[in-house]
């Protein structure tokens, strides 16, 4: 196997456990299953879930097979991974919903001819009771609350619910399901991609390899991205808006980015980080590059094309004719609260996250920065919003 396809598919990894397993796996020069599981607890991906689905598209581009696994017998559960409490259950037909816009929004990734979709439900409906108490006997409850989530809630006197404890064990049988030869997943998933590996041992199969990809950091630099925590890019937002919340972040969140969504290796940055040393490159010019470089990779050339050209209209020459334009529905009052009208520009999915960009002074209206929510904004055509440091749009 040549090194350097074992190279480049160890660039931006955060563990592949056990390592020489990995390079055995790639010497034997026969397609290998790669295992990629998602919860479609929620409608939208956004550029943290890329990390890995990147790491997938360079699996496919060696010839390997893809198995996208939409969890719809554990989305009924809910992952319990980094949650303080339960969560709350989902209905069939939104399970069903939004799996469907997970497979559309992968394939803007992954080429889609070359995906195997599964769904757990289609083994787990299937088990027995009989069966089900079989597979509880090979794993022990002081494995199970060995995971982190599960002892921070027993010592701190929070619900665990007996369904929770089960996750683990069923991803883990998907993995002996689909006889997966690799598993792919964030770092907060390595207790679960360890249990698939336990369980192909009990079951006498070939334990997958564990590769966990780093969590993404979102736009704050703290916080994992998440929609839940406001600091996201959706991979199906406007390119030129998503262009500029990349340009937004710090520039030392900037080398993650080109690390995570990019695949430049360490010593690629290095000679980046170099050049800025030395004065040969401005990081706004790399930081430009970064924001371009994802777009067109996740989006489309022409689109990185198009989204660079807004970028210098708006900020280098002050022409907010590239603003996003906008017309509010009828009937929309007129002076406006900002919550509502951060809403309707769809700059923020919740009254919370609308309530976030507000009191950190993201809103300015015409100029004009607003922190109190509690006030109303009169607008007019013409009227310039602008969102964070790089989103503009402008009422017609």
């Amino acid at each position: 196997m040549p090194k350097t396809i074992l190279e480049s598919l160890m660039i931006g990894t955060a563990q592949v456990l056990p390592h020489n397993e990995l390079e055995k796996k790639l010497s034997k020069h026969k397609p290998l299953r790669i295992k990629f599981g998602m919860d479609p607890t929620a409608p939208d991906l956004h550029l943290g879930h890329a990390v890995v689905l990147s790491k997938l598209r360079q699996f496919q581009d060696f010839g390997h097979t893809i198995i996208l696994l939409i969890g719809d017998f554990t989305a009924l559960i809910g992952d319990p991974t980094g949650r303080s409490k339960t969560r709350p259950a989902l209905t069939s037909e939104e399970i069903a919903i939004n799996a469907q816009t997970y497979i559309s929004q992968v394939s803007k990734i992954l080429d889609p001819k070359k995906i195997e979709v599964r769904y757990n439900s289609e083994w787990l409906d299937k088990i027995t009771s009989r069966e089900w108490i079989k597979l509880c006997a090979k794993v022990s409850l002081a494995k199970i609350i060995e995971r982190e989530d599960f002892a921070l809630r027993i010592a701190n006197h929070s619900h665990i619910s007996l369904h929770e404890l089960l996750y683990p064990l069923v991803q883990g049988y998907d993995s002996v399901a689909l006889r997966a030869d690799i598993e792919l997943g964030g770092t907060d998933q390595t207790f679960n991609v360890l249990m698939g590996r336990y369980l192909q041992e009990h079951f006498e199969q070939d334990p997958q390899v564990i590769m966990t990809m780093p969590i993404l950091e979102g736009l704050d630099g703290v916080q994992k991205m998440s929609k839940s925590y406001g600091n996201y890019i959706g991979i199906t937002e406007a390119p030129d808006q998503a262009y500029g919340k990349l340009m937004s972040i710090s520039d030392e969140l900037m080398w993650r980015y080109y690390q995570l969504l990019l695949h430049k290796s360490s010593s690629e940055i290095e000679i980046m980080q170099k050049n800025i040393l030395e004065e040969q490159a401005h990081p706004m010019a790399l930081k430009k590059a970064m924001a371009y470089g994802v777009i067109e990779r996740f989006w489309s050339k022409p689109e990185a094309d198009y989204a660079e050209s807004q970028f210098t209209k708006l900020f280098n020459k002050k022409d907010y004719t590239a603003a996003q334009e906008i017309s509010l529905p009828a009937g929309t009052n007129n002076p406006i609260e900002p919550i509502v009208l951060l809403r309707l520009l769809e700059a923020a999915k919740t009254n919370s996250e609308a309530s976030r960009l507000i009191a950190s002074g993201a809103l300015s209206i015409d100029g004009i920065k607003h922190t109190d929510f509690k006030i109303h904004i009169v607008y007019k055509s013409g009227t310039i919003i602008k969102v964070g440091k790089h989103i503009f749009f402008k009422i017609i």
